[in-house]
């Protein structure tokens, strides 16, 4: 374990514990509890290990967590099946791979990406960062093509272009939800330049980032349908997907599927025309 994934589980774990209730693990609230969610005590009480060590693991000291152990806090802090991915990862149980350096999209899957069109397709590397795209993609959201190259990042755009927040039919909820699955997905990298320098100008520029940043929600990804308010167009109701190709394990595209019955795949048609 990294000097930084130790801090990043310590923060986890004591994020984690304040949200959950003495009484959905069985316990008495009490009247002089200043603390919200469990004290530690509690934790490695009802984990069963020491109450020293486990404030130790708090403090991001460095120790050796067994995976038994881990799976022990997992139960006793309610975790879900992500949180708790996301626990062994950072504790060097998961097998985390090593970043891949992406220099760009191959020939191959960008003719891919053309044929899948009308549906808008993106490919993003391992930090999220946007390497290529279809048409369609560049019709529901021209900035892709102006952004500077430094700042074509997924999360960059989601949480400071305005246009994606307009264009986003619940911003609020998309947002968190895209936060969680980057935070799932790089959490045990965070020590990575690029991600280390990524977090820190989002942390400058967006509130909405810190507070999301601060909470520590991971999830995983999951396909789903998300809403899209176009201006030339209108409503799109899209179903998100994301798939990683064989032959460039450090790519993974993105590709949002027309609903059926929505009406979504005549303005598909027509946007990317």
């Amino acid at each position: 374990m990294t000097a930084t994934a130790r801090r990043e589980l310590a923060e986890f774990l004591g994020s984690r514990r304040r949200s959950v209730t003495p009484a959905a693990v069985g316990l008495p609230a009490g009247a002089n509890r200043r603390t919200p969610g469990l004290r530690r005590e509690e934790v490695a009480l009802l984990a069963g290990v020491s109450h020293t060590w486990y404030t130790w693991l708090e403090q991001g000291r460095d120790i050796r967590p067994s995976r038994q152990v881990m799976d022990a806090l997992a139960r006793t802090l309610r975790l879900s099946p992500a949180e708790h991915e996301y626990l062994l990862r950072l504790a060097g149980h998961g097998g985390v791979p090593a970043a891949r350096s992406v220099d760009g999209v191959p020939a191959h899957l960008q003719r891919l990406m053309d044929a899948l069109s009308p549906s808008p397709v993106y490919a993003i590397t391992s930090s999220w960062s946007i390497i290529g795209w279809n048409r369609a993609y560049e019709r529901l959201y021209p900035g892709v093509a102006a952004m500077a190259a430094d700042d074509r990042n997924l999360l960059w755009a989601v949480f400071t272009d305005p246009a994606v927040r307009d264009l986003l039919g619940d911003w609020d909820a998309d947002s968190r939800s895209f936060l969680a699955q980057f935070r799932a997905e790089v959490g045990p990298r965070l020590a990575d330049p690029e991600v280390v320098d990524l977090v820190a100008r989002l942390q400058a520029a967006s509130p909405a980032f810190r507070e999301g940043w601060a909470s520590h929600d991971v999830d995983r990804f999951t396909s789903t349908e998300r809403r899209f308010e176009h201006p030339v167009v209108g409503t799109l109701v899209l179903e998100h997907h994301q798939l990683t190709p064989a032959d460039a394990p450090g790519i993974q595209l993105v590709v949002y599927t027309a609903v059926d019955g929505t009406g979504t795949a005549a303005k598909l048609t027509r946007l990317a025309g």
